[in-house]
């Protein structure tokens, strides 16, 4: 059974472990090997406070107790109306599962319920599973396009999709 829940501040160690397990799968090979093993670190450490903090909304989805899959979403800073999902990672061993979508699907209802008129996310181009996910949850590529360094002077290309709530 899929819980899905807001995360409690005891969650910032599972979370952590999504974000460096999803990341290193998913972005680790875009980066050289040193920065990308140092990036999976971070990513293990960073969640404590965010998950304490009552700003912005961070998701939860587990399977038997154990966390598969989170979001992180805030008001948006570029358009007005509209929430951003800043991140949006699942373990890999829940891909495939339906944890992401069961996420995904309460993600989009809390925000909704908090009055958002649409969320918008920025996800890398040549990630496809990603993609394809985003176009399943029913967001809609914007056209929109920039880059994002990550830290090791590399810009990688980045791509929006929107889905309008209202």
């Amino acid at each position: 059974m899929i819980e899905v829940r807001r995360a409690a501040a005891t969650d910032g160690e599972a979370v952590g472990i999504v974000h460096a397990a999803s990341w290193e799968a998913a972005y680790a090979p875009f980066f050289d090997e040193s920065f990308a093993v140092e990036q999976v670190e971070a990513r293990l450490a960073r969640w404590h406070d965010r998950v304490a903090s009552p700003e912005g909304l961070v998701m939860v989805a587990a399977v038997d107790g154990r966390v598969l899959a989170f979001s992180w979403s805030v008001p948006s800073s570029s358009r007005a109306g509209f929430a951003e999902i800043n991140s949006f990672y699942g373990h890999p061993d829940g891909w495939g599962t339906g944890v992401a979508a069961a996420l995904m699907s309460e993600t989009v209802r809390r925000l909704r319920a908090d009055g958002f008129d649409g969320i918008h996310l920025w996800t890398l181009r040549d990630t496809p599973q990603s993609r394809r996910f985003y176009t399943k949850s029913g967001f809609i590529e914007t056209g929109a396009t920039t880059t994002r360094d990550f830290g090791d002077g590399e810009a990688i290309a980045q791509v929006e999709y929107e889905l309008k709530l209202g």
